[in-house]
């Protein structure tokens, strides 16, 4: 069974790519609608790389893989971030 963590785990990994906190910042999931701060994400971080789901709806919103040296972000149903 795969480990559920909160959208707090997402600090570390994000900010390596934007350069700050971004567990405040607002998504929102084409799905549902859901808008909320990344903090109450469902983060499965045993998968290849690490499956950020919607508090909503639980849709895949993206994915981050660490892969030779550099972070790819898959987009999935997250329709925008809002700082």
């Amino acid at each position: 069974m795969s480990t559920r963590l909160d959208g707090n785990a997402l600090a570390g990994p994000m900010s390596e790519i934007f350069g700050r906190d971004m567990t405040a910042v607002i998504g929102r999931c084409r799905n549902c609608g859901d808008a909320s701060e990344l903090a109450r994400t469902m983060v499965y971080p045993d998968a290849p790389g690490i499956v950020v789901r919607c508090p909503g709806c639980r849709e895949v919103l993206f994915t981050l893989v660490h892969a030779r040296g550099r972070t790819l972000i898959g987009f999935g149903t997250i329709a925008g971030l809002q700082g």
